[in-house]
């Protein structure tokens, strides 16, 4: 095999690895993205019970003078 042949081969498996890397990457994207949601949801849902608990009960703790 000449040297051109060997690079041109290297070159073909990295591009190869490269490629299925970026594939690996974008899935993780999607998931990372899908869990990013799921907890702006959990945390939205937290603070909406937090505020309404809030608005419905004084603070006991507060004084209240």
């Amino acid at each position: 095999m000449t040297s051109t042949a060997a690079a041109l081969d290297a070159v073909t498996r990295e591009n190869t690895y490269l490629r299925q890397r970026n594939a690996q990457l974008q899935t993780e994207v999607v998931d990372l993205s899908a869990e990013l949601e799921r907890l702006r949801q959990v945390v939205e849902r937290l603070h909406g019970r937090s505020a309404a608990r809030a608005a419905a009960a004084p603070n006991p703790l507060s004084g209240g003078q």
